[in-house]
């Protein structure tokens, strides 16, 4: 189930975006769009892993593929972007923080 407010909260907080509009972008074939909402997401969700369970499985393993971590707070957006591969597709931990010492 989608958690429409806290979505609108958390990631769009910079502008307006009603449910409607998330559930036609998900609907939809529009990629761009799609990309936009994903790096919302990724970037400013507190439930970054069940708000990233909106995507089907396909798309979220595109869309974290193709994300380009920006040059602005780079580090912020790789480790999440690092997490959501870890949790979504056993990809590789590549955050020395996070890793288990033995």
């Amino acid at each position: 189930m989608i958690d429409y407010t806290r979505i609108q909260k958390d990631c769009f907080w910079d502008l307006y975006i009603s449910k409607k509009d998330i559930d036609t972008i998900l609907e939809r074939d529009d990629m761009r769009k799609k990309k936009m909402l994903f790096e919302k997401i990724l970037l400013n969700s507190t439930k970054l892993f069940t708000d990233l369970k909106i995507f089907d499985s396909e798309q979220l393993a595109w869309l974290l593929e193709d994300y380009n971590t920006p040059k602005f707070n780079q580090e912020y957006a790789f480790r999440r972007k690092n997490m959501a591969e870890v949790y979504f597709f056993n990809k590789p931990l590549l955050i020395d923080d996070l890793k288990w010492v033995a």
